[in-house]
């Protein structure tokens, strides 16, 4: 696959065209609490219908969302959205929002989720992890710009 001449080589910037608007990602958390029709995510945001279905749009073209047809007995068939393996790995942005949020932009009450292992009960917390699974400290994190390729070098 050959890259267009305009995309951006760097990958947080490649992602924030498709993710960088605030209904996106919680359309995401909807998703995530199992909402898959428009007019239940309609009704859990409070969304525009234009802006959802924008947003819906881009989900979709970007393969982090999969329509499919449902009907109910009686009723026109309507689409339902679904992530997608792709969607699905979002869940961890989502949880480093949230748990950032927590820290640094607390509510008076308290979290209004927590993080905790399905298999244990255990309460978790998003890291930065080496290729041997430990811990590191994020002032450990080291994000590196790699040498631009000669793509005329290519083939």
């Amino acid at each position: 696959m050959e890259a267009e001449e305009n995309e951006p080589s760097c990958s947080i910037e490649r992602s924030l065209e498709i993710l960088g608007e605030r209904w996106t990602f919680l359309i995401l958390r909807s998703a995530f609490l199992g909402t898959t029709r428009f007019a239940d995510f309609r009704s859990a945001l409070g969304i525009a219908p234009n802006l959802l279905s924008a947003r819906l749009r881009t989900l979709v073209a970007a393969g982090i969302l999969e329509p499919q047809q449902y009907q109910e007995p009686g009723s026109r068939t309507r689409v339902g959205y679904h992530l997608t393996d792709s969607g699905r790995q979002l869940r961890l942005i989502l949880a480093a929002l949230q748990q950032w949020g927590d820290e640094y932009r607390p509510r008076p009450a308290g979290p209004s989720t927590i993080r905790r292992s399905r298999s244990t009960g255990r309460p978790v917390h998003i890291a930065v992890v080496d290729d041997t699974g430990a811990e590191i400290p994020l002032e450990d994190l080291a994000m590196l710009p790699t040498a631009p390729r000669d793509e005329s070098r290519d083939g």
